[in-house]
């Protein structure tokens, strides 16, 4: 599926002046309005909180990068945090990071030059997103990743051969572009490793895993290699374990890594000061109103604010008012305290708004306590996604942001056809793969079963009935299903014809390692949802990071990056980091920008 085909146009948003003429305008004018005001001549709310160069919101990776950029040309800043933890949804990730031509990949002898990183970045991201801000993010991302690496002890490793997502448009590369943190030892923190916000999923005890480690794991039972990778990843253990390391990686040593380069250089960060409001004067941003320890006062920021406060994945409201239904904060593994504080108060203080029916999308089964995003397991061969039909209506392993939003596309107007929808596999299947954390033949948890996330049955009627399609469809479509797996050739959809199909799938399986038939019962069915890793529409930026209004006009002394910012990646998604890439590179642009001026 090209990526224009995922693209939707976007939604025509209600303005600000008829939201206040509707239901609810009393309560709106009574909380926004005056907060609104007092802005707007400079009133100081509450004490002094102190005086900074620079203040940053948001401690994930955009608000660290910032941070740490800013430190390093010599201005003074203080980064506030809503959470009691800091490393925000970066520090529950795998932390892959899109970034084209950086040193890391080139010294492993990616090809990539300059012009395919351009020629393909704008084929994916098309002209909806100025040609300016995408040689913005290709010309800073090599600086920034340096930079990084020399004043943190962060250091990265090539995920080889996890391909861009579009590696046939002109400019992808099949190999791929994306990098990870590597191991770092949690003892550089001292206390301060005990705030860091723990992982989505955690590593398994006694082992040491990237990011790139996992494709591996899956097939731990089948393959040869698999078994040599988890072999690999307790050693790395149990040799940390024997140098009394505390050994981290992805998302956790990224927020670490940063978080020590913040210490060395002498910053001070908040936790458990959520921003209120800024502050604005003559027009220009001044500073933050924010609450330190149940006390609401005024950081003065002279040279500017930098917003790295993440998406708005955990706002219910603002999530109805934006995005298509279904939706729902509880689909989202981004952190839960992203809730559009930042997003919210850009747009008080005048910042245009944009992508904002848009997210960071992925097929995701709503198991009891957390949402689990599927990576893997959708792609595996043995397994097929269904709709309310029992009818496929997409290729399984295309990019997860594309699946989302053909589920999204296609339930337009028939709602309830496409959301949800199932995934279906069988034993075969089961007795091959790891399954989000479950070992193949080990019987998923009841919880599962009891939350209707998962059904089990012994024929494919039986699987129909407990999921709600009809038996005949459900049926038809599993033949026809089988009959391609047995070819190797998906003429319906074209699983397995990108390069990029074929990453989390079994090499052992010929002669398309995407399909294998579903035919040995029971057979299981699991919930999928769209969830998310976080939304990707926010304050409109420039080139340089500053905020615009909605006639281009920049907003002096505020900045944006990270979630918080209408993406650099539009409607698609180049590869794998394109989350945290631009995150970190826009924080590096903000800050060396105010440092400039």
């Amino acid at each position: 599926m090209s990526a224009s085909a995922s693209r939707t146009s976007p939604r025509t948003l209600p303005s600000r002046r008829s939201v206040l003429a509707g239901t609810g305008a009393g309560v709106l004018a009574a909380t926004v309005l005056p907060t609104a005001a007092a802005r707007a001549d400079g009133a100081q709310a509450g004490p002094s909180l102190g005086e900074y160069d620079v203040v940053v919101v948001g401690s994930g990776a955009a608000g660290m990068t910032a941070a740490l950029t800013a430190a390093k040309r010599g201005l003074s800043v203080l980064v506030v945090e809503k959470a009691p933890t800091f490393g925000g949804s970066a520090a529950r990730s795998g932390a892959g990071i899109w970034l084209p031509n950086n040193s890391v990949i080139l010294g492993a002898g990616v090809p990539d030059t300059p012009q395919k990183a351009a020629t393909y970045l704008a084929a994916v991201v098309g002209p909806e997103v100025p040609s300016d801000r995408q040689a913005a993010f290709l010309a800073h991302g090599p600086r920034m990743l340096d930079f990084v690496m020399a004043n943190s002890p962060l250091r990265f490793r090539f995920m080889e051969g996890y391909s861009d997502y579009y590696p046939d448009l002109p400019g992808g590369l099949p190999n791929g572009r994306s990098i990870e943190p590597d191991q770092i030892d949690g003892n550089i923190l001292g206390a301060e490793l005990a705030r860091l916000n723990p992982a989505y999923l955690p590593v398994p005890a006694g082992m040491v895993v990237f990011s790139a480690d996992y494709k591996w794991l899956n097939l731990a039972a089948v393959n040869a290699k698999g078994l040599a990778v988890s072999t690999e990843c307790l050693a790395r253990g149990t040799k940390a374990a024997l140098l009394g390391q505390k050994p981290l990686t992805m998302g956790q040593a990224l927020a670490a890594g940063l978080r020590a380069g913040l210490q060395r250089a002498g910053v001070p960060l908040w936790l458990n000061s959520p921003l209120v409001d800024l502050v604005q004067e003559g027009g220009a941003v001044t500073g933050v109103v924010v609450e330190k320890e149940g006390v609401r006062g005024t950081v003065r920021a002279r040279r500017g604010v930098i917003i790295g406060s993440g998406g708005f994945e955990h706002n219910a409201e603002m999530r109805a008012r934006y995005q298509q239904q279904p939706i729902g904060t509880q689909w989202s593994v981004g952190a839960k305290e992203n809730t559009g504080d930042g997003i919210r108060a850009g747009e008080r203080a005048g910042a245009a708004l944009a992508l904002m029916d848009d997210a960071w999308w992925g097929p995701s089964i709503p198991l009891p306590g957390e949402p689990y995003f599927c990576l893997a397991e959708r792609t595996l061969p043995g397994g097929l996604i269904v709709n309310g039909k029992g009818a496929r209506f997409v290729n399984e392993a295309a990019p997860y942001s594309d699946v989302v939003h053909v589920m999204y596309e296609k339930d337009r107007g028939a709602p309830g056809s496409h959301i949800p929808a199932w995934l279906i596999v069988d034993q075969n299947y089961r007795s091959k793969y790891l399954f989000k954390d479950v070992l193949p033949t080990i019987v998923f948890p009841d919880s599962w079963y009891e939350t209707g996330a998962a059904e089990k049955a012994w024929t494919w009627d039986a699987l129909a009935g407990q999921i709600g399609v009809p038996a005949a469809a459900l049926r038809a479509t599993l033949n026809r299903f089988n009959a391609q797996a047995w070819n190797g050739t998906d003429s319906d959809f074209h699983r397995g014809d990108s390069a990029y199909d074929h990453y989390y799938t079994d090499p052992g399986v010929r002669p398309n390692s995407c399909l294998a038939p579903i035919w040995a019962p029971p057979f299981y069915a699991f919930k999928i949802v769209p969830g998310d890793l976080g939304t990707k529409g926010g304050i409109v930026t420039d080139a340089r990071a500053r905020a615009l209004r909605a006639d281009g006009s920049v907003i002096r002394g505020l900045y944006a990056a990270g979630n918080a910012s209408a993406a650099v990646m539009g409607r698609s998604y180049a590869g794998a980091g394109s989350t945290i890439g631009p995150a970190m590179t826009f924080g590096y642009v903000a800050a060396n920008d105010i440092a400039d001026v």
